[in-house]
């Protein structure tokens, strides 16, 4: 704590309490001769060691898929204290996860969605390349974050993303240094191989409802020429399979479950909730502690090691601004000074968009009846009782990843089937027995923004993801169509399929196609890079392979917003891998790391499949 000091030096036999009160000026004066201004210097420091005194090793601002992790590993370490501040509630009810359903029930996921109790509830711009449409983008703010909200999908993305991240700038990223964070975190229900892990706190499962309509599906992408794969997460991304869940005894199983309630109990671990930290605070360009609101007051708090952001990929980048970080220009006009001229953040903003390519159901075999009150009482009654049944999946089960078009060397389309209809975001009941793929790129080339509205920390910021603005993403979207209503037109469909219901068979010409993405597609909930990893010799990196943030002292961004590029797949469980990593880079430990470990290559690039 030497730089809570600074300003005064401790001679005995006076003695010096940090924390204490202010010395009376005549006896500083008189025991040390020194002169005004260096007596108001003194005085100041004074004070700020009494602020100080509120202090930890290490503050960590947002308890979600990152934060709950770091504060976990962190904490492994006896002589470590650390601080975790959440803006949002805790996720359970008089301390009992049962009592919170509409959390820890996986069926029960929608209504979190569209719930602004736990969800920042995010809007972006108006998409000029989407028919103007604001789109909505739901984010955590609870404890476990947006993995207290997902569908639960757990998905690495391909080695070769990785491997990119490393080519990017991001030294020490690569397949072979990140595989083993992969592995340290997760406990897998199939075992431990050389892909899978069996020992972490991160419970994953495979789906267990063995739906027809499942079943379907995967003999439907076999007929239409794809592979099937017994791993997506190991060997072979490409083809299609059972998805990995993170679901464990029928519940969410949230890196709150996970990392966070096995390290409450710790002694030098504190947790916050409702607190919204505003700003962070430095001496010149040294982090020093944060500022936030509780109970509607204003407080500081200090680190005297490091300050951690893993608020995500809006929340981390805005914080940023708000406290002097980002392009200066654009921080002047709203008269934030600047602390450090790091134009970088907030850009490089990517997302997955995806489509639902919807299939009316000839047999009543989907979840419709499901979704019918007193069948949906049934169902959480059970669920409440003994954590199985219909309510203890998200019914996300099967789903797969192929490549466009000849010459792309991985997959970089990825299907989620679900044996249901989902109506915006599930804010709309569904009408009919039906059934749908979420269908999207994965690799767009369209790139985004996000900037302050004004100075004000509870103003959301200006998201603008830019969606659509290429023609390859255009043709892409076009792909994903025409693959779908392929896969959905083979025998193994024959008995369930009904007429088609979106985009519908009125919908076949590509500008006709074009105009139905424009129109329905929606966000995967998938926002990233926006706090760029890179070297500091890149103008728009934002943090070094350290996770530092780079032209400051003792702060780190540890989040999706990293991610140089965003990966093919879901987020969580590459996030939940950053902060494995990050959290052996600030113990100060060396990289896991495992070599030559094979990865799947097509036999041939010339065709598609």
């Amino acid at each position: 704590m030497s730089y809570l000091m600074k300003g005064f030096k401790c001679h005995s036999p006076v003695m010096c309490k940090v924390g204490g009160r202010l010395f009376k000026a005549h006896t500083l004066k008189n025991t040390f001769g020194i002169n005004e201004q260096q007596f108001k210097i003194s005085r100041a420091s004074s004070q700020l060691s009494s602020e100080k005194a509120n202090s930890y090793n290490y503050i960590i601002v947002g308890a979600g898929s990152a934060g709950c992790v770091l504060a976990n590993r962190l904490t492994e370490d006896p002589h470590s204290s650390v601080l975790l501040l959440e803006a949002g509630p805790k996720d359970t009810l008089l301390g009992s996860t049962r009592l919170m359903w509409k959390i820890h029930m996986p069926a029960a996921l929608t209504y979190n969605l569209c719930d602004e109790k736990y969800n920042w509830y995010y809007h972006t711009t108006p998409q000029r390349h989407m028919d103007s449409r604001v789109m909505y983008w739901p984010r955590g703010r609870v404890w476990g974050g947006s993995s207290s909200l997902n569908a639960m999908v757990y998905i690495r993305g391909h080695a070769e993303d990785y491997n990119r991240w490393s080519r990017e700038g991001a030294l020490g990223w690569d397949y072979e240094h990140c595989l083993p964070y992969f592995k340290k975190a997760q406990t897998h229900e199939l075992g431990p191989d050389q892909y899978r892990g069996g020992n972490g706190p991160l419970h994953v499962s495979r789906g267990k409802t063995n739906h027809p309509l499942h079943q379907a599906f995967l003999e439907a992408a076999q007929q239409a020429g794809y592979p099937f794969t017994d791993d997506m997460n190991g060997y072979q991304q490409e083809g299609f399979g059972w998805m990995d869940m993170t679901i464990h005894q029928g519940q969410r199983w949230s890196t709150a479950s996970a990392y966070l309630r096995p390290a409450i109990s710790r002694p030098n671990f504190s947790v916050a909730e409702k607190t919204l930290v505003t700003k962070i605070l430095f001496q010149g360009t040294q982090c020093i502690g944060i500022e936030y609101v509780k109970n509607g007051q204003r407080k500081k708090v200090f680190a005297n090691k490091e300050v951690i952001l893993s608020g995500g990929a809006i929340n981390s980048p805005q914080l940023l601004m708000l406290s002097g970080i980002g392009n200066a220009d654009d921080l002047k006009k709203l008269g934030i000074p600047v602390v450090c001229h790091l134009p970088g953040v907030g850009q490089n903003l990517q997302d997955h968009l995806e489509v639902y390519v919807q299939q009316k159901c000839t047999k009543p075999i989907t979840l419709y009846s499901a979704q019918k009150p007193l069948n949906m009482l049934r169902i959480g009654l059970k669920w409440l009782w003994k954590f199985t049944g219909e309510g203890a999946t998200a019914h996300l089960e099967s789903g797969g990843f192929i490549r466009s078009e000849p010459g792309v060397p991985h997959p970089d389309i990825q299907f989620h089937f679900l044996p249901s209809q989902v109506i915006d975001h599930g804010r709309v009941a569904s009408t009919m027995e039906a059934y749908q793929v979420h269908v999207g790129p994965m690799r767009s080339t369209s790139v985004g923004w996000l900037k302050l509205k004004s100075s004000d920390p509870n103003d959301h910021p200006i998201i603008e993801p830019n969606y659509l603005s290429t023609e390859r993403d255009i043709w892409e979207f076009r792909q994903c169509v025409k693959l779908t209503r392929e896969i959905f037109a083979q025998k193994a469909f024959e008995e369930f399929r009904g007429p088609e219901i979106q985009p519908g068979n009125h919908v076949q010409s590509d500008k006709e196609i074009d105009a139905f993405i424009r129109q329905k597609a929606d966000s995967a909930y998938h926002p990233s890079c926006t706090c760029k990893m890179g070297q500091p010799s890149d103008s728009t990196a934002v943090v070094d392979p350290q996770t530092k943030v780079i032209g400051v002292e003792n702060l780190r961004v540890v989040d999706a917003s990293i991610m140089p590029s965003v990966v093919t797949g879901n987020l969580n469980a590459p996030t939940i891998m950053i902060a494995e990593k990050a959290a052996d880079i600030i113990k100060g430990l060396p990289s896991l790391q495992e070599k030559n470990v094979p990865v799947y290559k097509p036999k041939t690039l010339e065709t598609q499949r």
